[in-house]
């Protein structure tokens, strides 16, 4: 659990992970050696597990987002596994989440074009054996939480 202290020193690194020590002790009034103690133990204790680079995917040339629903069959540990092993390393790949219910996997991409996405789809998942139904949605917008409050 956190405390009031590690809660805030969270909430100031959500706004802005660049931030200085002596920035986020101000904010949350302790020393700047108290904040730095309790970011270090943050860490320690893998509540802070780095910090991300936001890019604007337009800019780099994958302006087009999806959302693909893959079911695998069989549903078998190895094939679960190697599935999600080999689609997250995929550069098209932006995040693997591993689902119950009607679909195995929701695989967020970002590709350069509508014909890079039907290409990620017919040419690469459905070229799977274990791969028994792909659903895909074009992502229209992306609205992201970059501050969640700890409970």
């Amino acid at each position: 659990m956190l405390d009031e202290l590690d809660t805030a020193i969270v909430r100031e690194l959500q706004a802005d992970a660049r931030r200085t020590n002596r920035d986020i002790a101000a904010a949350v009034g302790v020393s700047p050696t108290t904040a730095l103690d309790r970011t270090r133990g943050l860490r320690e204790r893998g509540v802070i597990r780095g910090a991300a680079l936001d890019l604007d995917l337009a800019a780099i040339g994958r302006p087009v987002q999806a959302m693909i629903a893959v079911r695998i069959r069989p549903p078998s540990r190895r094939n679960i596994e190697g599935f999600r092993n080999w689609v997250s390393a995929l550069p098209d790949t932006l995040g693997v989440f591993v689902t119950s219910g009607t679909e195995d996997f929701l695989i967020h991409v970002a590709v350069p074009d509508n014909e890079s996405l039907y290409a990620f789809v017919i040419d690469r998942l459905t070229e799977r054996p274990e791969v028994a139904d792909v659903r895909t949605s074009v992502v229209y917008e992306h609205l992201r939480n970059p501050r969640i409050r700890p409970v």
